[in-house]
């Protein structure tokens, strides 16, 4: 492959998919990481010039770091690594369901910190090489609605500036990318999203092609490394006291 190379996690479904895309038009060979998601998957990667899919439940930390080590190998302008993939389930700050939190901090924050420590160590790319961990805007506007998952995007966000320090070379990027509400998520519908998805300063619906025009932008490496982008519109300087889901829920009912 005379292509520049990037890993996309939970890249067969959703922002992951929509990103895949956005790179392989740009001209990179997509490695498409999926779990349950086969399907899909093989699919999306038959649809596209040059592209691959990886298998590997990343809720396992030795196994996320070994598809590091295994694409590393063969990979030989690898200059990108996208951590995407990620779990969404609801429980609330009266009541933290264990099971779930367990789930979301590995799934959503420690495994993507293997596997960034994990391509810095392995690796291949005389170009400059990129980490991009997709964060969330609750970072800056939270409420109490889903606590472990923004509990476990908060942690996620902590490794953007240590692992800038620490793991990546002098060369090397590592960057958040904070999206608002983009795709109906949880239990909504699509048609929900019309109200739902305007609750933000600009009142308007975030797409998903911007998500993929910052990760590309991003992926030049034209920002300091530790920066983080929020793409959503203006969400997340609000202050909202639950999600957006329940709000515009809440004022249908009004």
């Amino acid at each position: 492959m005379n292509q520049p190379q990037v890993l996309v996690t939970g890249g067969a479904t959703r922002i992951g998919a929509e990103i895949v895309r956005g790179f392989a038009k740009a001209g990179w060979h997509v490695v498409i990481h999926y779990n349950s998601s086969a399907a899909p998957a093989e699919a999306l990667a038959n649809t596209l010039p040059s592209a691959e899919i990886i298998e590997c439940d990343v809720s396992a930390a030795g196994a996320a770091a070994a598809m590091i080590k295994e694409l590393a190998v063969r990979l030989t302008d690898w200059r990108c690594l996208i951590n995407s993939a990620s779990v969404f389930h609801y429980d609330n700050a009266t009541k933290l369901d264990l099971a779930t939190n367990e789930q979301a901090m590995q799934v959503n924050a420690v495994s993507p910190a293997i596997m960034s420590q994990a391509f810095f160590a392995h690796a291949r790319s005389a170009a400059l090489r990129c980490v991009i961990n997709v964060t969330d805007m609750k970072l800056e506007n939270p409420n109490p609605d889903f606590f472990s998952y923004t509990m476990s995007k908060h942690a996620l966000a902590a490794t953007i500036p240590m692992l800038a320090q620490g793991a990546a070379g002098e060369d090397d990027r590592v960057y958040g990318i904070a999206p608002g509400a983009i795709l109906a998520s949880h239990d909504q519908q699509e048609d929900e999203t019309e109200v739902s998805h305007r609750l933000n300063l600009l009142e308007r619906k975030t797409g998903a092609d911007e998500i993929v025009d910052a990760a590309l932008f991003l992926a030049k490496g034209s920002l300091k490394s530790g920066s983080t982008l929020f793409i959503d519109s203006g969400q997340h300087l609000l202050s909202q006291d639950r999600d957006v889901i329940y709000l515009a829920r809440e004022g249908a009912e009004q």
